[in-house]
């Protein structure tokens, strides 16, 4: 499963970690009189909302030339671009700075964003082996822009990155330049591009006229590659390592960066 609705699998989870946390943050600081259980819960998500902006801006700081050849891309916070461990350490120097005059408050908001933070990886690891388990590599029939019947099977031997895509969809035109680029810089990568539900002329007119120089750009008239991955919506990037196991999903536009640091997390 890649998403909910709309919505990715793993920005759901989110929300649920998020809830559980505020809620054992307030039990614990359940003192009707002082009114300190609303203030803990207000404390901990102050401290996540401070921690998440740490961890975006450390990460592009470490990722600062992507970032800097497309300045915009820094906004696009659905890249996946956060430095996890920055923001937790942020967090936690936050709470412990709000509390000094105010002891009380200091357990019960470090505890719940403890059991949030230990929510959140095992929920995240079980998560991912479900997912990894049950998307399979698509081995299926598509075509070249020459019209010539290609295999997905026939890229072996290496890691693949699968972008699903459609000229249509502006996020996915978005992002093409991010893929060209990351094929000249990971020639060891197979970055396969397949169009969903298009005509060759379309996708032809569309590469010429953006001026994009993609290596493995093939055809799925039919969404087949979609219905398989069990995909709700475009653009959607699977990353498979060289035995063809899935890795990890990235649902929605993903920018230079996002792009680099997932193969940095995947293959490395």
């Amino acid at each position: 499963m890649i998403s909910i609705g709309p919505f990715s699998v793993q920005l759901v989870l989110l929300a649920i970690v998020l809830f559980l946390a505020w809620v054992i943050a307030r039990f614990l600081a359940l003192r009707p009189k002082d009114d300190k259980r609303k203030a803990a819960g207000g404390l901990l998500l102050d401290a996540v909302f401070w921690g998440f902006v740490a961890a975006r801006l450390v990460h592009i700081f470490q990722w600062r030339d992507e970032y800097l050849q497309k300045p915009l891309s820094i906004i696009a916070i659905s890249d996946g671009g956060y430095l996890w461990w920055a923001g937790l350490l942020v967090a936690i120097m936050y709470v412990l700075w709000r509390t000094r005059k105010i002891p009380l408050l200091r357990q019960p908001v470090l505890i719940g964003m403890v059991a949030g933070m230990l929510i959140w990886l095992v929920a995240g690891n079980a998560l991912s082996m479900m997912q990894r388990s049950s998307i399979d590599f698509p081995d299926v029939q598509l075509a070249t822009l020459d019209q010539q019947p290609v295999s997905l099977s026939a890229y072996r031997g290496k890691p693949v990155v699968l972008n699903l895509w459609a000229s249509w969809c502006p996020p996915c035109r978005r992002e093409m330049p991010a893929f060209e680029q990351a094929q000249e810089q990971f020639p060891d990568i197979a970055f396969v591009m397949i169009n969903q539900g298009e005509s060759l002329k379309n996708v032809q007119g569309f590469l010429q006229a953006e001026q994009l120089m993609l290596n493995n750009v093939l055809l799925d008239p039919v969404s087949r590659v979609m219905h398989q991955v069990r995909a709700r919506g475009l653009p959607t990037t699977l990353f498979f390592d060289a035995q063809r196991q899935l890795q990890g999903v990235h649902m929605g536009e993903i920018t230079a960066a996002g792009l680099k640091s997932k193969i940095a997390l995947y293959f490395d």
